[in-house]
């Protein structure tokens, strides 16, 4: 058990800001983590953070999945001052931060986030896991499951998903764990690829488009300069940035600011 302070972090914002699903929460203030093969406890009351695993644990594996070496308060002391939206966006989501979460995962994750909403896609890969992951116990002997790999449904039928609610984008998840598996596609050669390069090497995925791709950009490989656009982002682009988002200013952490504005227009609270 690791006990912390924290500024700018807030787990129920992080498990509501739509990038990962694999996140619930279970009372007031406690929420479970899955990432990959790993079980973590989290409470939070304030900035007091109670981190339940082992100190090497969370040194070499849990402070950087919820990137607490990054300073966010200068991302936000960097938001335009006339920029009433998004100054109320960032103090609305101010405890959001970006997660480093495994490439594979998310590339499945979004894949199924197309035409979806967070409470059916976390459904969808909750069954895939069960299905197709590995039975694992945490410390207290619960069950839980792990993600499962390409290899694991490579072997499918395109439609074989489908029993798991993923509908169409069964298809989309099958083909691309084929991609993988064959090593079409390289995992370990997009981890060290640009975000251009990223982002135009995802996108031969099948199913894959610039919006997936800016997503799997942005929540695996740190590329903060991907600013994902879905249908809560264009109403804020349209409402509040007519003449487009000042991306120059933000160089370096767009996708910052995206989950600011992402995360305040899917809660509702907008500047009337």
């Amino acid at each position: 058990m690791i006990t912390k302070t924290i500024k700018c972090f807030d787990i129920a914002q992080i498990c509501d800001s739509g990038q990962c699903f694999r996140m619930l929460k279970k009372d007031a203030q406690t929420y479970s983590v899955i990432a990959g093969d790993r079980h973590l406890e989290v409470a939070q009351k304030g900035d007091q953070c109670i981190f339940y695993c082992e100190e090497d644990e969370f040194e070499s594996f849990w402070k950087g999945y919820f990137d607490l070496d990054t300073d966010y308060i200068k991302y936000r002391e960097s938001i335009d001052q006339q920029d009433k939206y998004l100054k109320e966006a960032s103090e609305f989501g101010s405890g959001i931060r970006i997660l480093n979460q495994d490439l594979w995962e998310m590339i499945v994750s979004f894949l199924i986030s197309q035409q979806n909403n967070i409470i059916r896609i976390r459904r969808c890969i909750d069954n895939i896991c069960e299905k197709y992951g590995e039975e694992r116990k945490d410390a207290n002997g619960h069950i839980y499951y792990t993600f499962p790999t390409p290899k694991s449904m490579a072997c499918l039928p395109e439609d074989a998903l489908k029993e798991c609610n993923l509908g169409y984008r069964s298809k989309y998840v099958v083909r691309t764990a084929k991609s993988v598996a064959d090593g079409e596609i390289d995992l370990d050669e997009i981890r060290h690829m640009s975000y251009g390069q990223a982002k135009e090497e995802l996108m031969k995925l099948y199913g894959v488009g610039e919006k997936v791709a800016d997503c799997i950009c942005l929540f695996s490989l740190h590329h903060f300069e991907a600013f994902p656009v879905d249908t809560h982002i264009r109403q804020a682009l349209d409402g509040y940035y007519p003449e487009g988002f000042p991306m120059d200013r933000y160089k370096g952490c767009e996708g910052v600011m995206q989950q600011y504005i992402f995360y305040y227009e899917l809660m509702g609270k907008k500047i009337g």
